[in-house]
């Protein structure tokens, strides 16, 4: 599993127009699905994210989570996190989970941020085409890949 954790200050998705998540203050995660993902490694990377300290606290240092700030998140799913372009010009994507599994898993993290924590979690359209517009705050970016 591949994320992109973004912080911003606000960030939405649409898709045809039409707005399927916004969040202020928060995380913009973007989600690749590996086909060899299991549960068990979204659930670790789920609380990760939700721990990560990469908010400032009183005196300007990252000490804090989205959790401690009472921040929101908005899941993205994006395949071609796993793209790769070492042969050719055009990336293989061979690595990513089928759509079935990659849906599976993405609405599954979806719930884990649900059940596991008191923040606003927005989301985009799961093989929609999206447009994805974000303040990054920082800007502060953090890959996880596990």
């Amino acid at each position: 599993m591949r994320v992109v954790v973004q912080r911003v200050r606000h960030a939405k998705v649409e898709v045809e127009g039409k707005v399927t998540g916004a969040i202020s203050n928060g995380l913009l995660l973007l989600v690749g699905i590996h086909r060899d993902d299991t549960v068990e490694k979204l659930k670790w990377i789920c609380d990760k994210i939700l721990k990560l300290r990469i908010f400032d606290d009183r005196s300007g240092k990252m000490n804090d989570s989205v959790q401690d700030i009472s921040g929101e998140l908005l899941v993205v799913s994006q395949f071609t996190l796993y793209g790769d372009p070492e042969k050719g010009n055009r990336p293989s994507y061979m690595e990513a989970a089928g759509p079935g599994k990659a849906e599976e898993l993405y609405e599954q993290m979806i719930r884990y941020f649900k059940e596991h924590s008191q923040l606003n979690v927005e989301s985009g359209k799961f093989g929609a085409y999206m447009d994805v517009e974000l303040l990054n705050d920082g800007p502060v970016t953090i890959l996880l890949d596990r």
